[in-house]
């Protein structure tokens, strides 16, 4: 079968199997919960806001989705025998669903942080284009590597993880050049949130390639290395999490301060017309 789509895996101890699942079962808890709160919240914000509040409940909306079928195919690869999970051969994980998740997610994280920023119409087009077309190149050649059986540093999955790595460091760029002249005429208070929002951008994508060169070190992966099989997915998890649900409410505290700013009543939430009457 070919390894475009799928990933034959290890068999795993119980307790390596069961953090899996359970990861991936809290991450679909949170980012449908996450879901609800987006969309309630963006009622609380000047209206110019609520796009990027929208953006980030479809963000997590996608991520939920895609981890419901992550988590079955999860559960459908394995079967428990004698008390060890063992991989089904006719049934392997499928890790598509993961990449085409990041594929829609990441360009709309980006697009996130420029639609709160409050840019005028033409700088924020560009903007959003040349960052959301670098997030989407950064996952296309992260792919070839992740599915490939040569995960050595100077084979397959290194090479594709290099090539990753430059339009990372292009957003990177214009996160830390071209927005620092914008963040800075920014009051003190959004200033900071923007700041952090930049910070959690590097920091939860800069896991990512971490996580991605686990196997590079781990002899015969994905053969015998349940431990990296474990680490690998617990990590991409985490930073999911962190990348999306915990990066959305940034967004919201920074779009909620502006709207502060700029005069709107944030605490008074739009009712529904039964309690006006």
């Amino acid at each position: 079968m070919s390894l475009a789509m799928f990933l034959e895996l290890p068999d795993l101890s119980a307790f390596q199997f069961n953090l899996v699942y359970n990861m991936f079962s809290f991450t679909i808890a949170t980012m449908f919960a996450a879901f609800v709160f987006f969309v309630l919240a963006q009622k609380n914000l000047a209206p110019k806001y609520r796009v990027s509040m929208m953006v980030s409940a479809l963000v997590v909306l996608i991520a939920g989705y895609h981890y419901f079928r992550i988590f079955g195919s999860w559960d459908m690869a394995y079967a428990l025998e004698g008390g060890q999970y063992v991989f089904q051969e006719d049934k392997p994980f499928n890790d598509a669903y993961r990449y085409v998740d990041w594929l829609l997610t990441v360009p709309l994280l980006v697009v996130e942080l420029v639609l709160v920023l409050g840019l005028p119409k033409g700088e924020s087009g560009s903007l959003m284009a040349r960052l959301g077309f670098a997030a989407a190149l950064m996952i296309i050649l992260g792919y070839p590597g992740e599915v490939s059986a040569n995960t050595g540093l100077f084979e397959t999955r290194g090479l594709w993880g290099f090539l990753s790595s430059v339009p990372f460091v292009y957003i990177l760029y214009i996160l830390f050049t071209e927005l620092s002249s914008t963040i800075q005429r920014q009051s003190g208070r959004v200033a900071k949130l923007l700041s952090n929002a930049r910070l959690l951008l590097l920091f939860t994508w800069g896991f990512y390639p971490i996580a991605y060169m686990i196997p590079m070190f781990v002899e015969g992966y994905p053969g015998e290395a349940a431990g990296a099989v474990t680490t690998l997915q617990v990590s991409y998890t985490i930073a999911d999490v962190a990348a999306k649900a915990g990066y959305g409410v940034l967004i919201y505290a920074i779009a909620k301060a502006k709207s502060e700013e700029e005069g709107y009543v944030v605490d008074e939430m739009v009712k529904p017309a039964s309690a006006e009457a």
